[in-house]
């Protein structure tokens, strides 16, 4: 387009006049190909901030940004096609077990995964930590695997929907990231063009999430259902608490460790709750129904552990990471103990929590910082349970001698708490 074209859709938008499918489709071309500068793009972005898309407007976006490269062709693997999201949090993990869990009940899983920004770790930080294991799969690797064993996952390509990567680093340029129609266009073109016809999305809410109040998680959750809806995918909600660390473990390689001792079935508390409960309805979404009682099996039996090390091993992973916990290890480790009166514990602050985990050099403040995939905290209380003088709260992996203030994210109370729901909407 030339630039007089780029003016009039930038105005349109300003304006808040409803813009066709053609203008949005100019966007994502724009965005994909340069043929805007970085200004108009920027400038459309805040109009659309300030201006925010309807539904409809939303799914004639996502259709376009999807369209602006290649798309996975799934033709041949064994259906449902599926995808699973999260909206990231601190000692989020659930790819690693959800992947293989629903990979063992025959679905087909085929994934793009991110790195992490601020709090919130990506996968590929995570996989990263395993010796071997690759992430830079190309579109046709993806799929041959996934037709020899179910699943594929790597990290994000140009290829696949340009026009996000162009338009999600501008959005964190321009204090733009925050509109709920333009993370839904970011997050379902991106399952578009992975071929995914039904995607479960789990929104988290809470200190140690993007979205921290219930209102705005279950707003966004309803946008990427109907926008869903309306571009075609089956997608599936559930929104979660991240007020509190997901599991125990907060760090890249700790993380692993603790996703595989959840596939082997050695693991319990709200962590597998999730993946149990994530399993069992995205079954049920895709017409396969299964059991909780199913879905433990397959974790304590060993199919989903089966699973996993078929993937890892597709992926050049050094696989004796199942047997051994002795990699990827930090150099020191600090325990933090409770230094009051016994009570019960009223709040784990999971923002300061990834905080200190940013700290320790496990997370990035930008995308250009490089992490330890060694280091971070593991948190060994929850909500609601009795604490004593001198009980150990935190365990945390140093690369040296500096431990973060992580204590004052506890609170502790004389009367008995009844922990909150992991399950929120």
């Amino acid at each position: 387009m030339v630039a007089m074209d780029a003016v009039t859709v930038i105005s349109h938008r300003r304006d808040g006049l409803v813009q066709s499918a053609a203008e949005l489709r100019a966007v994502a071309e724009a965005a994909a190909h340069g043929t805007w500068t970085d200004d108009q793009l920027a400038a459309w972005l805040m109009a659309a901030y300030l201006r925010p898309l309807t539904l409809d407007e939303t799914a004639d976006l996502t259709l376009a940004m999807a369209a602006s490269g290649k798309r996975l062709d799934l033709t041949g693997l064994p259906k449902p096609w599926l995808d699973k999201h999260s909206t990231g949090g601190v000692g989020d993990k659930t790819t690693l077990v959800l992947l293989p869990l629903l990979a063992s009940f025959g679905l087909t899983m085929v994934k793009m995964s991110g790195r992490g920004l601020g709090i919130t770790g990506g996968t590929i930080d995570k996989l990263e930590s395993v010796p071997g294991f690759r992430i830079d799969l190309t579109p046709a690797e993806m799929v041959a695997q996934a037709s020899r064993i179910g699943l594929a996952l790597t990290g994000q390509t140009p290829r696949l929907a340009p026009a996000d990567g162009k338009l999600y680093a501008l959005r964190d340029v321009t204090a733009t990231v925050g509109s709920i129609p333009l993370i839904t266009s970011s997050i379902l073109s991106k399952k578009i063009a992975g071929g995914a016809e039904t995607v479960v999305i789990d929104v988290k809410c809470g200190s140690g999430a993007f979205m921290r109040d219930l209102s705005s998680a279950k707003e966004l959750a309803h946008w990427l259902t109907e926008v869903g809806r309306r571009a075609g995918l089956r997608v599936a909600t559930h929104v979660t608490d991240m007020d509190q660390p997901l599991g125990r473990c907060a760090g890249n390689a700790l993380e692993v460790r603790e996703a595989l001792a959840v596939l082997a079935g050695r693991e319990q508390g709200r962590f597998t709750e999730l993946c149990v409960h994530l399993a069992v309805s995205t079954l049920a979404e895709v017409g396969r129904p299964a059991s909780e009682a199913e879905v433990r099996q397959a974790l304590v039996g060993g199919t989903a552990l089966a699973k996993a090390k078929e993937w890892f091993a597709a992926q050049g992973a050094d696989i004796s990471v199942f047997e051994s916990e002795n990699w990827c290890i930090a150099p020191h480790v600090h325990e933090v103990s409770w230094p009051g009166e016994p009570g019960w514990v009223k709040r784990v602050d999971a923002g300061q929590v990834g905080h200190a985990v940013v700290h320790l050099g496990g997370g990035r403040e930008k995308k250009t910082d490089t992490i330890d995939p060694s280091v971070g905290v593991e948190t060994l209380v929850a909500v609601g349970d009795k604490v004593e003088p001198g009980q150990t709260l935190f365990r945390v992996h140093t690369a040296g001698q500096d431990v973060p203030d992580i204590l004052s994210a506890v609170q502790v109370v004389t009367e008995q708490i009844v922990p909150c729901s992991l399950f929120l909407g």
